[in-house]
């Protein structure tokens, strides 16, 4: 398959990763910033490949697991009212908020819907025209669009019963957030390649410049992320800092103008809480004042408990690079995907499941 199988040639991954083993540096500290980077490179065991020169660490790009638990816990309160219909993506089911999750609030008799898009969920308000369907809005710059879209269509067909609870996460200001911070120290970002699709990278252009770390927006599969790393070392290794490209088949430097257009028609820069980083100003986005009627906030006036994290769950410190996954007690142990205690175990982008799935794995994985 075009633009998929020649980057996993496992000759061109060997190639690659001896290309930066290579490389005459001490050993460095990346970080990736997406869920679907830290999946590959478990997948096809990349950190084992350039071990000697890289240490590759999962950031906050997990939008599920960056979720907070308040946010979580609102959601769950939602869906117990009556005559709600509560539509979400299938990795919120699992997720634990203090008390419960979406899979146990279903299996009690609460309407909870998986959809696959927004679109799903303004199709079941038409249908449902005498039930309340919320649906939970959560991700970065990648689903806001879709999401925003959903709003617009409610809106033209003049739908009084679908809103939307925004939880949606902005990547840039959490990337300042990470820098600012006294216990990371990290070498270089492997940008995420949805969001930089949306935004562009001019976004980032701040880490570089204020802040002298370089950064590479990656593709997915396995020799997109090395060829990543390798530019990420080579400015290193040439003493400079810049926001550099290695995904061009998918991302331009200015994003996406039109999904960006609609995502500021519906909603605007707000500042919010991330599990993990704490509140970050303008880090978030909520549904504008002429868009009100469809905001899930306004439109339900909810107080929850506070919130009450998992007890011996690190996820927090797993998702701002303060340990891997295995350093939490609870790894593999008490916390599996059978059994998830923190969001990092229940996502498919999650690093705690992303380490469980594949810690057997060879190096070089399946490419």
């Amino acid at each position: 398959m075009k633009y998929v199988d020649e980057f996993r040639d496992p000759r061109a991954v060997r190639e690659l990763a001896q290309a930066i083993n290579r490389i005459a540096l001490p050993r460095v500290r990346l970080m990736e910033v997406c869920g679907t980077h830290t999946m590959s490179i478990a997948r096809y065991g990349l950190r084992e490949l350039i071990a000697e020169r890289a240490e590759l660490i999962s950031g906050p790009g997990c939008p599920v697991c960056v979720t907070p638990q308040g946010d979580i816990d609102w959601f769950l309160a939602a869906a117990r009212l009556p005559g709600v219909i509560a539509a979400t993506f299938g990795d919120m089911m699992r997720v634990p908020g203090s008390d419960s999750s979406l899979e146990q609030e279903r299996a009690r008799g609460a309407e909870v819907r998986v959809v696959y898009s927004p679109a799903d969920a303004v199709e079941l308000a038409r249908r449902n025209p005498e039930r309340q369907v919320i649906f939970f809005g959560i991700g970065f710059e990648t689903t806001a669009p879709a999401v925003a879209m959903s709003v617009l269509e409610a809106k033209g067909d003049s739908l009084a019963n679908y809103s939307a609870f925004c939880a949606h996460k902005l990547i840039p200001p959490a990337l300042a957030a990470l820098v600012a911070a006294p216990d990371l120290a990290v070498n270089g970002f492997i940008l995420p390649g949805h969001v930089s699709a949306i935004i562009g990278s001019r976004p980032y252009e701040f880490l570089a410049r204020e802040h002298g770390v370089p950064c590479v927006v990656a593709g997915f599969e396995p020799v997109d992320v090395l060829q990543a790393v390798r530019m990420l070392l080579l400015q290193i290794a040439q003493g400079r800092a810049a926001v550099e490209i290695a995904y061009n088949r998918a991302v331009a430097p200015e994003g996406n103008p039109k999904a960006r257009a609609v995502v500021s028609q519906v909603f605007e820069v707000a500042d919010a809480r991330w599990r993990g980083l704490g509140d970050i100003p303008a880090s978030g986005l909520a549904v504008n004042a002429q868009h009100a009627s469809f905001d899930a906030r306004r439109r339900f006036d909810l107080t929850v408990s506070p919130a009450v994290e998992p007890r011996g769950c690190r996820c927090g410190e797993v998702l701002r690079g303060a340990i891997h996954p295995e350093q939490c007690a609870l790894f593999g142990r008490r916390c599996t995907p059978r059994e998830p205690v923190g969001p990092c175990m229940v996502s498919s982008e999650g690093a705690c499941a992303a380490r469980y799935r594949y810690r057997a794995a060879p190096a070089g994985g399946e490419a």
